[in-house]
């Protein structure tokens, strides 16, 4: 099993929880939660997660981007540990999984077939089809610079106000705010990615926007990125709170900050393996500290 759960790299699943934890926690200040579903979509968040691990594994290995001068964690394939058959055969099985858990999760939010059940059901089918194609098959939008705009997509927007609506079956316009601000460090963590990345992406033509408008361009999106979504969160709080303990994820503001520093001075690309790691628990941390102050408040 050593070979699959370095595959499945469970580091990466705090960032896909952020989303969950944060459409909760908005719930929960306007008084719809359920604990069930609260599970329901943490576990179908960390099938999606490890889905789109796997099929990135399957993808750049048949592309030829992850050889030996990849800078991140070796790959499953591209350490021999996992045939291509092998990782195919996950990527359906994880396809699977993350259908059938959202189906329960759809079942037990809306506890019948509506259309607004269909509706989701087909939200979910599009995040399946969106993990499989960022690196898989010759239109995968991961290679023409799209990703950024996915990540945005589905770890902020459907992501928050997605799980939200499991939740309360509502829909309160200012609560895409802390949906921004989600997608916008969720960016900013494949932004990171794909700066460690630039060089051997750019030589296997891998045009993700770094590659395509350079590594200054790409500091300075970054710097962008998480400036703006601490600015939009804050205006959120302004304008749904006056209670002090929902300023708690502001405990974690001096790790974002350190991590633009960090960004600003690197020159080393390994440098940004660690920052890439910080930013995604910083996220998951943010989230969590806001869902706390919801329940506590």
């Amino acid at each position: 099993m050593k070979k699959w759960i370095s595959a499945f790299r469970l580091k990466t699943l705090p960032l896909a929880f952020a989303s969950i934890l944060m459409g909760a926690a908005i719930s929960y200040d306007q008084e719809y939660f359920n604990w069930k579903i609260l599970l329901l979509a943490l576990v179908t968040a960390t099938f999606l997660q490890i889905l789109s691990n796997l099929a990135n594994d399957y993808g750049d290995a048949l592309s030829g981007v992850d050889d030996e001068n990849r800078l991140g964690p070796t790959r499953a394939i591209q350490s021999g540990e996992v045939s291509i058959k092998e990782m195919r055969m996950a990527v359906i099985l994880f396809s699977l999984l993350s259908l059938l858990s959202g189906i329960a999760l759809l079942i037990v939010s809306f506890s019948s077939f509506s259309g607004l059940f269909m509706l989701f059901l087909l939200v979910g089918l599009l995040a399946i089809a969106a993990a499989i194609k960022y690196t898989v098959g010759k239109n995968a939008y991961g290679y023409s610079g799209l990703g950024d705009i996915s990540v945005f997509i589905f770890f902020g927007i459907v992501g928050v106000m997605g799980s939200s609506y499991l939740f309360s079956h509502t829909v309160q316009f200012v609560n895409i705010l802390p949906a921004i601000s989600i997608g916008f460090f969720a960016v900013g963590v494949l932004n990171l990615n794909n700066l460690r990345d630039i060089d051997n992406d750019a030589r296997h033509g891998k045009n993700t926007l770094v590659v395509q408008f350079g590594k200054s361009w790409g500091k300075n999106y970054h710097y962008l990125l998480i400036t703006l979504g601490w600015v939009i969160f804050i205006c959120f709080l302004t304008y749904t709170s006056s209670a002090l303990i929902n300023y708690l994820p502001f405990v974690l503001f001096p790790v974002f900050i350190a991590n633009l520093i960090a960004v600003k001075k690197h020159n080393d690309p390994k440098e940004l393996i660690d920052k890439l790691k910080q930013l995604a628990l910083g996220t998951f941390g943010f989230a969590m500290l806001y869902f706390t102050s919801a329940v506590l408040s």
